[in-house]
């Protein structure tokens, strides 16, 4: 049995969703872990001098649950699957020819490449932008709870956009940009191309081996 890791990173409302919905029942035996579902409690999230809620940085989030999360589905990807129906952290579909063969995972989030156990870990990497006024535009037709108090887009969200992907380009390797504004069916045709090569490679190797 084969592993295949799918990271999914990305600005704030820049398709990453969008694209981890469509592409999932496109891949054999696919699993997802979200990031956003391992942000801590409200009252543990650090605060700034403007008043801004600090929730665009890895502390915002427990990185080590969503390691132990990830590794254990590492270790056990078909018996994982099976028993993690009734947690909403992580969703299954498993509808592929060839799933016997190869068990995948889409990990997506905005912070997955600038935190480097976790970046380890992954076969593909792509990462979702937009410009910062289709991105202000979209994060305002957003629910978001704790709401976005006035200016927080300005004063904290693209900043720290900007602060992170600095970051995240001395860290990480091998990232696939891809342009948010591009219409969708176009993105999942490039990603899922590029996956099933991949997938190829490794179902090649196995033959060989």
């Amino acid at each position: 049995m084969k592993t295949f890791i799918v990271g999914i990173g990305g600005m704030t409302n820049g398709g990453k969703t969008t694209l981890t919905r469509r592409l999932q029942p496109l891949l054999p035996s696919c699993s997802v872990i979200a990031q956003d579902d391992f942000f801590k409690p409200e009252s543990e999230v650090a605060v700034d001098q403007n008043g801004f809620k600090q929730y665009d940085v890895l502390d915002a989030l427990d990185m080590e649950a969503m390691m132990r999360r990830v590794y254990s589905w590492l270790k056990t990807p078909r018996g994982f699957q099976t028993s993690i129906l009734d947690n909403a952290k992580v969703s299954l579909c498993n509808n592929q020819d060839g799933a016997d063969d190869v068990h995948s995972l889409i990990i997506e989030g905005f912070l997955l490449y600038n935190y480097k156990p976790l970046e380890e870990v992954f076969n593909r990497r792509y990462f979702l932008t937009i410009p910062y006024e289709e991105c202000k535009r979209r994060r305002s037709t957003r629910i978001y709870e704790p709401p976005d108090p006035p200016g927080y887009f300005d004063g904290h969200v693209w900043p720290m956009y900007l602060q992170n992907r600095s970051e995240m380009q001395k860290i990480a390797q091998n990232i696939v940009y891809l342009d948010g504004t591009t219409a969708e069916e176009d993105i999942l045709s490039q990603v899922y191309d590029d996956i099933k090569r991949e997938l190829e490679k490794l179902k090649g190797s196995e033959i060989s081996a």
